[in-house]
């Protein structure tokens, strides 16, 4: 193929994507009140899931302060479109989360004809590996990172008298981009089997600069998440198991690819 036919595929992968998101996140904005009383808003009520969870482990360790309630905030529209915009735009995150592993598969099939015989071998089931590891981060992103942070800065007061009135724009903002980081950073040790498949990466390397690591995860995680301590370590801590899972999986490429080096 040439490369003008090139990117004729690759425009039909990505109008196949595009159209996939959509009618996700059509069926999103027809489930209007199922994705928002349910889902979005569902962590800011006391009979969330997580805090249900917490409750739980509350009474098994005697620890009443484990068991949060209510988040005690106002949420209100400032704009005459803010919730309609807001409707359109929760409906595309929800549209972006389910198409992804279709819109990753389309991607794949795009760069799979170019791979070598070895390299198909080597990725079989990344499409599958993908979507899990995206959709695990999105449920820790969801049911732990989300709750906990709404709950903290929720609570949060300097003084009594201010009240917590908060825009649905902050809490869409919010959820969203805790919810698709996660999602996303959880694809660690996926990149980093590309990346020592490739030779680019040794476990010896990752060891040797696991210390700048740690810093990096600590800068992106205070980057992508609200401003307190506690998002900030609530996503480092899992990213920094992460990364201890990719020096593993970096150790068993290079291991292998050394052993069919030296039968050869």
């Amino acid at each position: 193929m040439g490369f003008l036919d090139h990117l004729e595929e690759l425009r039909w992968h990505l109008v196949r994507s595009v159209v996939a998101i959509a009618v996700f996140s059509v069926a999103a904005f027809l489930a209007k009140d199922f994705i928002w009383k349910e889902i979005i808003l569902g962590p800011v009520y006391g009979d969330f899931w997580t805090y249900r969870q917490l409750c739980y482990l509350a009474d098994l360790v005697n620890t009443p302060v484990l068991c949060m309630g209510d988040i005690p905030i106002e949420i209100q529209n400032r704009t005459i479109t803010g919730q309609f915009t807001m409707h359109i735009k929760s409906s595309f995150v929800v549209g972006l989360i389910l198409g992804f592993p279709y819109m990753f598969w389309e991607i794949w099939r795009f760069v799979k004809p170019g791979l070598r015989k070895n390299e198909r071998s080597a990725s079989r089931g990344v499409v599958a590996v993908v979507s899990l590891l995206f959709l695990m981060g999105v449920l820790f992103g969801y049911y732990i990172v989300t709750p906990l942070s709404l709950n903290f800065l929720g609570n949060y007061q300097l003084v009594d008298i201010i009240e917590n009135n908060i825009d649905i724009s902050s809490i869409m903002s919010t959820i969203s981009t805790l919810v698709l980081a996660c999602g996303f950073m959880f694809q660690l040790p996926m990149v980093t089997y590309i990346l020592s498949k490739a030779g680019i990466v040794t476990p010896e390397l990752m060891k040797r600069y696991r210390r700048h690591a740690i810093v990096v995860i600590l800068i992106v995680s205070a980057v992508i998440t609200p401003p307190d301590v506690m998002s900030q370590i609530l996503i480092a801590m899992p990213l920094t198991l992460l990364y201890e899972i990719s020096i593993i999986i970096s150790k068993r490429v290079n291991k292998k690819r050394d052993q069919e080096l030296y039968e050869s």
